[in-house]
C-alpha cells in the first residue's frame, strides 16, 4: 500500500473558535511499514509546513482502493524519535498508537488542554469516520493556550472585549452621557405619574384606614433595595460573560427567602405597635410578594436591555425601579383590598 507523504489541502469552512482554525494539513505522512531510513528521505527531500510529528496512517479505502485519498490515523512519531532511531526500524514500532485526537469543530480551549494533559507534542484532528484531517503543532497549541489564558484573565478582571461598552461609558463626553441617561429617566417620570394614579385609585381604602399609607414608602423602598442588589449582581455577571440562566434559579430563591425573612420580622412588629393583626398580615404578605417579584424584574431587565444592544447600566436601573414601584403598589393595594377590605 502506497501512502502519500502529505495530505491534500483542505478548504472547508471553519467554525468560530474551533481548533481547526489552527490546523496544518501539510505534514509528513508514512505507512506503518515505512522504515526510519525512508522517513529520513521523506523529511529531507520534502517541504512541509511542520515536521514536529510524522503521522502514521493507512489508506482509508484499503488495498482494494489504492486511489482513495482518505487516510486513517494510526499514530504519531515525534521527529526527535525519528532522528535517534535505528535506520532499519519501522514506523509501527516507533509511533504512539494513542495520540491525542479531537473531532472537527471542537472548541480550541478544550482541544488544547487535551493535548497538554496527554503530553504529546502535536494534536491530531480526526473526523467521525476516522479520516485524518491534519495536526495542530506545538507552536499553535501554545498560541491557543495563551489566547484562552488572556480571555480568562479578562473575565476575572471584567475588562474582556464584551465589556468595551462599559469602559467607553466611563470616558464618554457630557452630551453622550445625557443622551444615554435622560430617555430612561423620562420613562421613570412617566412611571411615577402612573404610581400617583394607582394611589389615587385606592383613595377610598386609604381613607377607611389611614394607617395603610404609613407602609407605602417602606414596602416600595424594600422592594427597590432587594431589586437593586440583584440588579448589581446581574449587571456585573453580564459584564464578565456569566449567562443569566446560571444565576436565575438561585437568585429567585434568594429573593423569596429575603422576602420571607423581612415579612417574618415585620409581622410581629406591626401587630405589636398598631395592635392590628389584619394590617400586620397585609404588610407582611405584600412585602414578601414585592421582594420576590422585584428580584425577578431585576434579573430580567438587565438581560433584556443587553439583548437590545444597549448598556444595562444606564437603562435597567431607572426602568426596573419604576416597574418595581408600580408592581409593589399594585401588590400592596390588592392584598389590602382582600384582607383589610
Amino acid at each position: 500500500m502506497t501512502v502519500p507523504t502529505a495530505l491534500p489541502g483542505a478548504s472547508e469552512p471553519l467554525f468560530p473558535g474551533s481548533i481547526e482554525t489552527y490546523l496544518i494539513t501539510d505534514v509528513p505522512l508514512c505507512s506503518p511499514s515505512t522504515t526510519v531510513a525512508e522517513l529520513h528521505r521523506i523529511l529531507v527531500g520534502g517541504r512541509f509546513d511542520s515536521v514536529a510529528d510524522v503521522a502514521v496512517v493507512e489508506q482509508g479505502g484499503g488495498d482494494a482502493d489504492p486511489s482513495s485519498t482518505r487516510h486513517r490515523l494510526l499514530g504519531l512519531i515525534r521527529v526527535e524519535t525519528v532522528l535517534g532511531a535505528d535506520p532499519s526500524a519501522r514506523a509501527a514500532d516507533l509511533m504512539d498508537p494513542d495520540p491525542p485526537a479531537v473531532a472537527p469543530g471542537t472548541d480550541q480551549e478544550a482541544a488544547a488542554w487535551k493535548a497538554a494533559h496527554h503530553g504529546e507534542s502535536s494534536l491530531a484532528v480526526v473526523d467521525d469516520e476516522g479520516g485524518f484531517r491534519g495536526l495542530v503543532t506545538p507552536q499553535r497549541l501554545l498560541t491557543v493556550l495563551l489566547t484562552e489564558h488572556d480571555q480568562d484573565l479578562a473575565r476575572l478582571g471584567g475588562f474582556m472585549s464584551s465589556s468595551a461598552s462599559a469602559r467607553h461609558a466611563m470616558d464618554e463626553p457630557l452630551a453622550a452621557r445625557l443622551w444615554h441617561r435622560l430617555p430612561w429617566l423620562l420613562i421613570g417620570l412617566l412611571g411615577s405619574a402612573g404610581a400617583a394614579v394607582l394611589v389615587r385609585g385606592f383613595e377610598e381604602g386609604l381613607a377607611a384606614d389611614v394607617r395603610l399609607a404609613f407602609f407605602i414608602p417602606g414596602i416600595v423602598y424594600m422592594a427597590d433595595a432587594v431589586g437593586t442588589q440583584t440588579e448589581a449582581l446581574v449587571i456585573r455577571g453580564l459584564s464578565v460573560g456569566v449567562p443569566i440562566a446560571r444565576v436565575f434559579r438561585l437568585e429567585s430563591l434568594t429573593g423569596l427567602l429575603v422576602g420571607l425573612v423581612l415579612a417574618g420580622a415585620t409581622l410581629p412588629a406591626v401587630w405589636w405597635v398598631l395592635g392590628s393583626a389584619e394590617l400586620a398580615v397585609t404588610v407582611a404578605l405584600a412585602l414578601l410578594a414585592a421582594c420576590t417579584v422585584a428580584t425577578v424584574i431585576a434579573m430580567a431587565l438587565p438581560w433584556l436591555v443587553a439583548r437590545m444592544g444597549r448598556d444595562p447600566a444606564f437603562g435597567s436601573g431607572p426602568l426596573a425601579t419604576v416597574i418595581q414601584d408600580l408592581l409593589s403598589l399594585m401588590i400592596y393595594f390588592a392584598v389590602a383590598a382582600v384582607i383589610v377590605g
